[in-house]
């Protein structure tokens, strides 16, 4: 098996700077993190990749869930939390995530970000696929995340002459620094980061950034694949940064892929426009080419089960049909109604021609969500000391084999004001100190950005929507040999810099995801098997961990799904 990397290639920082606490990207983890922070330690340094306003957060549409409604209860929610995960949730990480997530939503009010409320001032409530009460806070119709984003980049902005904080955009961290190895060889604890500032200095640039502990709030795996719903910044770097640095990344199969992103042809790449879930949650029907509603036979929710089997549905009904699309019909929800609901989806629609009131709208499945992430415990520690992980980066055991629908933005909430309780205590009580940070051995990688049209490719080939063992198989081989090709090669075919470390974590991120797609042999949540079509419970009713060894090998194993 070629062996993956421990660092990519670089050259030295020259420059340094240190804080207590770094926290990597501004998302709603991320900004959330930053701002509960402040309050307990002294600096806190704060890196995004491109603006504050730009992580993936800004880019939700759909709302977030919790129960805000006298007559739901967090036990509902968790209820239908653990159905959608499928069997493979912590049953503790999703009670700490609906018992707090109401006051955590009422403390985002209280920083400034405005939901949509009905005529008793009350948060208005909707429901979406999965959820069997209304419990989706929404803000501007369909522009939740770009609301909560504004709202606590306000309360960043407020505190930035803040000597205590520092923000640094347009940073792109390159690897983690970790400390001089244990005695049996593994890395040692994490002691800082390595950051380009794009568009500054060399194109090859870096500094280090020092810190007692750092906070993993990097989003998604988006760009892995061909077409996604993730920013162009979604490009995997910190589950790549984190394995490679030794910590251990689980879950990370379970990719989601929501039913309704647009389809715009074949030829699409990057960044899809996507056609929230709520869209169906008000009554808007799945139709296939004869202009039939396919779901209703299929689950007794419909248009409304679970996005897995939502995203399944399509795939059998274009495979039966031999099509690229299917339509979502929802003419039938009036012209006001649809431009007031969903102004930002009204607008992006119109801007290719499609009017939501007059006509079907082409939908295909594309990678939305990734419910796997650097492995965490219920205060967000990583199994490498000095590393935490929240939000689309992390694997609190929250969503499972499966995201219900609106947890996203609420795990963010939750789990970050978690982590920042957890890592400032450990800077205050000494259990994590400023150490040296040491090179870690072996290879370095650089993969030039001219292949990373062609690792997607075989990602959403090998591991898309549908998989199979040959086809998972196929893909891993290929991956592999891309490994070795680039992997501390001489000379350097290009020159280090932001697109280049990008594809690099892109291939490690694809390599790693077909690897445990592969190993698991059934049918559950996001992962579809079709040569393991059931599901299998007696094997696999475990948590698939990934780590790297001391020699570069992927190594993986099962873990429990209760982590405490």
């Amino acid at each position: 098996m070629t062996r993956y990397v421990r660092h990519l290639a670089a050259p030295a920082p020259g420059w340094t700077i240190d804080a207590d606490v770094i926290v990597v990207g501004s998302g709603i983890a991320g900004l959330t993190a930053a701002l509960e922070l402040r309050a307990k330690v002294d600096r806190v340094l704060v890196v995004t990749k491109g603006e504050l306003s730009s992580g993936s957060t800004v880019w939700a549409q759909g709302g977030i869930a919790a129960a805000l409604h006298p007559e739901d209860t967090p036990q509902e929610h968790l209820e239908d939390t653990l159905t959608a995960g499928a069997g493979l949730c912590s049953e503790q990480a999703v009670r700490a995530l609906v018992t707090e997530g109401p006051d955590r939503v009422r403390e985002l009010v209280a920083r400034g970000a405005n939901f949509d409320t009905g005529p008793d001032g009350d948060i208005t409530l909707t429901r979406e696929g999965g959820h069997h009460r209304d419990r989706i806070a929404h803000a501007g119709g369909d522009a939740t995340g770009a609301e909560i984003s504004r709202a606590l980049v306000a309360q960043l902005d407020a505190i930035r002459n803040d000597p205590g904080i520092e923000v640094i955009e347009n940073a792109m961290v390159v690897d983690l620094l970790t400390a001089a190895p244990d005695g049996d060889g593994r890395p040692g604890p994490v002691c800082g980061v390595t950051l380009h500032i794009i568009g500054e200095g060399s194109r090859d640039g870096v500094g280090a950034a020092l810190a007692k502990s750092v906070i993993m709030a990097t989003g998604g795996i988006g760009q892995i694949y061909r077409s996604s719903t993730n920013p162009s910044s979604a490009t995997g770097d910190g589950l790549a940064a984190a394995l490679r640095a030794g910590a251990a990344v689980a879950d990370i199969e379970f990719v989601q892929f929501h039913p309704t992103v647009l389809w715009q042809g074949s030829a699409a790449r990057g960044q899809q426009p996507l056609i929230s879930e709520a869209v169906r949650g008000e009554g808007a029907y799945l139709l296939n080419g004869a202009g039939e509603r396919f779901m209703v036979d299929r689950h007794a929710m419909a248009e409304l089960a679970p996005r897995d089997v939502v995203s399944k549905g399509i795939v059998a009904m274009m495979d039966e049909e031999g099509s690229d699309n299917v339509f979502l019909d929802c003419r039938h929800l009036g012209r006001s109604f649809l431009r007031e609901r969903f102004p930002t989806i009204w607008e992006r629609l119109g801007e290719r021609g499609i009017d939501m009131a007059e006509d079907l709208i082409p939908v295909a499945p594309a990678q939305h969500y990734h419910s796997g992430g650097v492995l965490t415990d219920l205060r967000g520690r990583s199994t490498l000391r000095g590393l935490h992980a929240v939000g689309e980066a992390a694997c609190t055991g929250v969503h499972g084999a499966n995201r219900l629908a609106s947890n996203s933005l609420l795990e963010g909430l939750v789990f970050a004001s978690r982590a920042a309780t957890d890592a400032a205590a450990a800077v205050a009580d000494g259990t994590v100190r400023q150490l040296e940070p040491v090179t870690r051995p072996g290879p370095a990688a650089l993969v030039p950005a001219t292949m990373r049209a062609q690792v997607q490719s075989i990602a959403h080939r090998g591991a898309g929507p549908v998989r199979t063992g040959a086809g998972l198989l196929h893909a891993s081989e290929r991956l592999a040999a891309l490994r070795a090709r680039f992997h501390d090669p001489e000379p350097v075919p290009a020159l280090p810099q932001t697109a280049e470390w990008e594809t690099s974590n892109v291939l490690t991120a694809a390599s790693a995801v077909v690897a445990t797609a592969l190993a698991r042999e059934e049918t559950r949540g996001g992962h579809l098997r079709d040569d393991f079509p059931d599901r299998d419970d007696a094997r696999w009713a475990v948590r698939l961990a990934a780590t790297l060894d001391g020699d570069g090998e992927l190594q993986l194993q099962r873990a429990p799904l209760e982590l405490g």
